[in-house]
C-alpha cells in the first residue's frame, strides 16, 4: 500500500491567508529596500568615496543595528501580545526612511538614514516570524516559513531589476532611483495595515515581569540556544551581500549593471526557499542545513577564483542557493523549539546573535579586501563555512530532536 502524499500546490492552498499576506508585504518591503542596497555599495564607493573597509563596517553595523532592535520589539510583542502593531511600526519607520536616502549629502547622513532603516527592520522582524510561526499549523511550518521567504526574495530580486532599469532609463541617476524605492516602501505599509490580523491569543500571553532578562534566557530552554549557536556560527561564514556586488564591480560590470549580481544571487534563493522548507517538513531541518553549508563553502572558493563574469554569476548563486537552504530552516527550528508564549523573544536573540556575527564578518571581510583583494575576503569565507560544517556535526543528533511535534515536549525537558 502507498500513503499519498500532498502535492506542492496542494500544500500551498494550505498555508494560511495571513502567511500569504506577510510574505507579499515583504516582498514589496525587499523590493523598496534591494532597489536601494543594490546600489549603496557602488555609491558610497564612486560617488561618495567610501573604501570597501568602511563599506564593510556601515553594513556591519546597519546590521547589528536591526538585530538589537529585533530582541527588543520580539520580546515586548510576547508581553502584549501585539504582533501585528509592533510590525506594523517597524513597516513605517523604513517606508518614512527611503524619503532621506535621496536627500543625503554625505557619507554620515546615508549612514544615519541606513542606521533608521535598520532599526525599522528590527522593530518588524521578530514580530512578524512570531506572527508567521502563531498562525501556521505545526505540520505546515516549514512551508509557511519557505513561502514567506520565497515571496520576500522574489522582491530582493525585483528590486535589483528595478533598479538597473531606472538607472539605464536615468543615465545613471542614483537619486532617482533612491526617490522611487520608496513607492512600494509605503505600499507595504498598507498592506499589513489593511489585510494582515492579530491571531487570537488570550491565554498565550508572556506572564509580567521584565521585557528581557535571565528568567526568560532561562526558559527559552536548551534547544533554542542550540539552534542560536548553529545560527551564529553559519553567519561568521556569511558577510554581507554588499561584497557581493563589489565583486562584481571589480571583474568590469559597470555601475549600472552591479544590481544583477542580486538579482542572479535571489532568483537562486527565491527559488529554493520554498521547495527547500517543504522538503525539511518531510526529512528533517539539519540535513537540509548541512547541505546550505556546503553550498556556501563552494560558492566562496568559486568567487575567490573568478576571473570574468561567468565564475562570479556561477559563484553568486550557488550564494543564493545556500540562502534557500537555510535562512527558512533556522527559523522554523527556532519555531518549532521555543515555547509559544515566547516565539517573539527567540526570534529576537537569534536575530540579535546573527546580527553581531554579520558586523564581525562584514569588517573583517572589509580588512581583508582591503589587504589581499576579493579573493582573501571569500577565502576567508569559505575556511569559516567548513569550520561552521564540522562544529554542526556533533550537535546533529540534538538537532534532529527538533520537529513539529516538539511542542508537545516541556521546557523543563529542553533544559534537564
Amino acid at each position: 500500500m502507498t500513503i499519498a502524499t500532498p502535492t506542492r500546490r496542494a500544500l500551498l492552498r494550505d498555508v494560511p491567508a495571513g502567511v500569504w499576506a506577510l510574505g507579499s508585504v515583504s516582498l514589496l518591503m525587499d523590493l523598496s529596500s534591494e532597489m536601494i542596497h543594490a546600489l549603496l555599495p557602488v555609491y558610497l564607493l564612486t560617488v561618495m568615496g567610501a573604501s570597501p573597509l568602511t563599506i564593510g563596517a556601515f553594513e556591519g553595523v546597519a546590521e547589528s543595528t536591526a538585530s538589537t532592535a529585533k530582541v527588543l520589539s520580539g520580546a515586548l510583542s510576547d508581553r502584549l501580545g501585539k504582533r501585528k502593531l509592533l510590525a506594523a511600526v517597524g513597516y513605517g519607520v523604513a517606508a518614512f526612511t527611503r524619503l532621506i536616502f535621496p536627500l543625503a549629502p554625505t557619507i554620515g547622513w546615508l549612514m544615519a538614514a541606513r542606521f533608521i532603516d535598520r532599526i525599522g527592520k528590527g522593530v518588524r522582524g521578530a514580530p512578524r516570524d512570531a506572527l508567521v510561526a502563531d498562525t501556521s499549523p505545526p505540520d505546515l511550518r516549514g512551508a509557511s516559513f519557505g513561502l514567506r521567504q520565497s515571496l520576500d526574495t522574489i522582491g530582493s530580486f525585483l528590486g535589483p531589476l528595478a533598479a538597473t532599469a531606472l538607472m539605464w532609463a536615468t543615465a545613471n541617476d542614483f537619486l532617482a532611483v533612491f526617490w522611487a524605492a520608496a513607492v512600494p516602501a509605503f505600499m507595504a505599509l498598507g498592506l499589513i495595515l489593511a489585510a494582515v490580523h492579530e491571531p487570537n491569543r488570550p491565554t498565550d500571553r508572556r506572564p509580567e515581569g521584565k521585557v528581557w532578562g535571565r528568567v526568560e534566557v532561562r526558559r527559552l530552554g536548551a534547544m533554542t540556544w542550540w539552534v542560536v549557536a548553529v545560527a551564529a556560527g553559519l553567519t561568521l561564514a556569511r558577510f554581507s551581500e554588499a561584497f557581493l556586488v563589489l565583486r562584481g564591480l571589480s571583474i568590469g560590470l559597470s555601475p549600472a549593471l552591479t544590481p544583477a549580481v542580486l538579482v542572479v544571487m535571489n532568483v537562486a534563493y527565491s527559488l529554493s526557499a520554498l521547495p527547500v522548507g517543504i522538503l525539511s517538513d518531510r526529512i528533517g531541518r539539519v540535513t537540509i542545513l548541512i547541505v546550505g553549508l556546503l553550498l556556501l563553502t563552494v560558492a566562496d572558493v568559486v568567487l575567490t577564483l573568478a576571473t570574468g563574469i561567468v565564475g562570479v554569476g556561477v559563484g553568486v548563486a550557488l550564494w543564493g542557493l545556500h540562502m534557500g537552504f537555510t535562512q527558512g530552516v533556522l527559523a522554523t527550528l527556532i519555531a518549532d523549539s521555543a515555547p509559544s508564549n515566547l516565539r517573539g523573544t527567540a526570534f529576537g536573540v537569534l536575530h540579535l546573535v546573527t546580527g553581531v556575527a554579520t558586523l564581525l564578518a562584514s569588517v573583517i571581510a572589509g580588512a581583508l579586501w582591503d589587504v589581499a583583494g576579493p579573493g582573501g575576503a571569500f577565502l576567508a569565507g569559505a575556511s569559516f563555512a567548513a569550520l561552521s560544517l564540522l562544529a554542526l556535526l556533533p550537535v546533529r543528533n540534538k538537532l534532529d530532536e527538533i520537529g513539529p511535534l516538539s511542542e508537545a515536549l516541556t521546557v523543563k525537558t529542553f533544559c534537564s
